[in-house]
């Protein structure tokens, strides 16, 4: 769904970088965030379906544009761990061609990105899926399609996950969100679609932080009918 805009559409108003944020290369010669090598690989990457295994209960649909691998990988720890925020509007842009695939169609879209916790938004200096939501957002509005950021839930504190096992994880995950006050399904419009629920996340790994984040978001009567992330991680073959 290339449609939505190509990748350096974006990367023409970003300031000049040391190094490229693909690869790390301080050699290559840099065009606004990205090496021509990383720009044509990340351009190379089509959305997919995907599905962890075992898949959580309550887990959306999946698609990704591509495996948490190479520039794709590299991209995101620079915006999320490096304080690249230059790099949220083209990440953003290839988000949007995530959600357009996932939809299917030009149609009214609800984005609700997964919330960051209060302490992840200050050492990030905001939240960074909601700054990648809101660039999607704009994307696809110029594409022509009637698009809608909400945010209907909030992250609850959580223990470091290096100190649980697998089944304490797993009941942190399960709690970690909650509906804001009055959050709900917008009113319906005569004439209008009722609008395709979208959940946004920048990885999907085991899936129980999508699926938890659904049942939160379903409790709130906004349903996703799919989720859409950037990257999914693979399984390891030994």
């Amino acid at each position: 769904m290339r449609g939505v805009g190509g990748l350096w559409a974006d990367l023409t108003d970003l300031v000049l970088p040391v190094e490229c944020a693909g690869c790390r290369d301080r050699t290559a010669t840099v065009r606004r965030g990205f090496c021509p090598r990383c720009v044509a690989a990340l351009e190379a990457l089509g959305p997919r379906p995907v599905r962890p295994t075992p898949a959580p209960a309550g887990l959306p649909p999946c698609v990704a544009l591509g495996p948490y691998a190479g520039p794709l990988r590299e991209a995101l720890l620079a915006y999320k761990e490096r304080g690249r925020h230059g790099l949220a509007r083209p990440l953003g842009g290839l988000l949007a061609e995530v959600v357009a695939d996932a939809v299917g169609g030009t149609r009214p879209v609800l984005l609700a990105p997964v919330p960051d916790t209060a302490a992840a938004a200050r050492a990030r200096y905001g939240d960074h899926l909601d700054r990648l939501a809101r660039h999607a957002a704009v994307r696809l509005r110029r594409a022509g399609w009637p698009v809608r950021v909400v945010r209907p839930l909030r992250a609850l504190p959580r223990p470091d996950s290096t100190t649980l096992d697998r089944a304490g994880r797993a009941r942190a995950v399960e709690s970690a969100f909650r509906p804001r006050p009055g959050a709900g399904p917008p009113r319906p419009r005569a004439g209008v679609p009722t609008p395709v629920v979208v959940l946004l996340d920048d990885i999907v790994t085991t899936g129980v932080t999508l699926a938890a984040a659904g049942r939160a978001l379903s409790a709130t009567g906004l349903s996703p009918q799919v989720a859409a992330v950037l990257a999914a991680t693979e399984k390891r073959r030994h």
